[in-house]
């Protein structure tokens, strides 16, 4: 499964009142108990993995449903949820902007309160965020990351970036683990976007051989890549438009350490040369347009890209929040966890009988 989507939001400014936020945590502690007592850890993440869903559980929460707050303001509300969660094998980690950089340090800390070795977790973090940062080079910078892993460590990825141009505009991303066997073979099972940048897609499932030759052109004498590269810059004006909005802001002078640290890793592959040290967005997209100058391979420039309110909107839409009516829900959740821990089966299955005839009336 991999990549489960993506969702493009207007970017909003500002923070979400702490009465406000205080009550989000209670609701989606609340919530999230009742999803993993009655269908388990795995079909929560599943969920969560869902970028409608995830942005469902933000409106039912309170907030709006097209702010790109609701990312980095249900990721906080779910990250204190679960801190507070002790004995459901749920792990949140990381967050936004300098937080979300502590990420590793966090899955390692919970690695050792459970004797688990989580390097693999780690190195997931890490690949998920190069993809979409620098393979997936689709306008959007990333600056929110956050690690959501159980115990049998399945894990889910919620990550989000800011447009690097009109900066009007985020992005998030979905990652899932169930059924993922690549990181860069077309790991997007859904995108939502609006195409409003210029893309260059080297996890197309379609440009496997293109993947291949930058990770064998990566491994040339650094010289031989930079002579190629040069041959583009200075007939840039008979390049492809779009070729010469790739090539505009890549400065040579700093290619050739680059492509001698390549020169002498020799990776294996593009998943190997996309995770080595000091590899960015610039690189790729460098070796990927040498790779079209002598081997005519072209670049994929297609773009992977394609709620509901129950206590209204942080702003004010479609209408404010009711206080007394989130904190009633609050309560009413409560009281069923508490009653379900002594009665669950009778007190869940009574909850799912009062439901279908509430819809029958509607």
């Amino acid at each position: 499964m991999g990549k489960t989507g993506s969702l493009d939001l207007p970017l909003h400014y500002g923070k979400t009142p702490r009465w406000l936020f205080e009550k989000m945590c209670l609701l989606a502690r609340s919530i999230c108990e009742i999803i993993i007592r009655e269908m388990g850890r795995g079909y929560f993440l599943q969920r969560l993995s869902d970028p409608f869903w995830f942005q469902s559980l933000g409106c039912v929460l309170g907030f709006d449903w097209h702010s790109s707050g609701l990312t980095t303001t249900l990721c906080g509300a779910l990250k204190e949820a679960f801190y507070d969660l002790k004995g459901y094998g749920v792990y949140v980690c990381g967050g936004k902007g300098a937080t979300s950089r502590k990420t590793p340090q966090e899955i390692t800390q919970i690695g050792e309160k459970l004797g688990k070795d989580v390097a693999g977790l780690i190195y997931t973090s890490k690949m998920v965020a190069k993809v979409d940062n620098n393979a997936l080079q689709d306008g959007f910078t990333l600056y929110h990351h956050t690690f959501i892993f159980t115990e049998e460590e399945e894990w889910v990825v919620v990550q989000q970036g800011m447009a690097e141009k009109n900066g009007r505009w985020a992005r998030r991303y979905h990652w899932f683990s169930q059924g993922l066997t690549s990181f860069v073979d077309d790991p997007h099972k859904a995108v939502v976007g609006e195409r409003r940048f210029l893309t260059l897609n080297m996890v197309d499932k379609e440009k496997k051989r293109l993947r291949k030759l930058v990770s064998e052109i990566s491994q040339r004498k650094p010289e031989e890549n930079l002579r190629e590269f040069m041959k583009l810059k200075e007939n840039v004006e008979k390049l492809p438009f779009r070729h010469r909005i790739l090539i505009s802001d890549i400065n040579p002078r700093y290619l050739s350490k680059i492509f001698l640290k390549t020169y002498e890793k020799k990776a294996d592959d593009f998943s190997c040369l996309l995770s080595s040290e000091g590899v960015g967005a610039k690189t790729i997209r460098a070796l990927a347009l040498i790779c079209d100058l002598i081997y005519g391979e072209s670049i994929s420039f297609r773009d992977p890209a394609r709620f509901s309110f129950a206590h209204g909107g942080k702003d004010g839409y479609p209408y404010p929040i009711n206080s007394r009516e989130y904190q009633k829900t609050i309560e009413i959740l409560n009281k069923v966890i508490n009653k379900a821990k002594i009665e669950r089966s009778d007190k869940i299955k009574a909850l799912r009988r009062l439901y279908r005839f509430y819809q029958g009336r509607g």
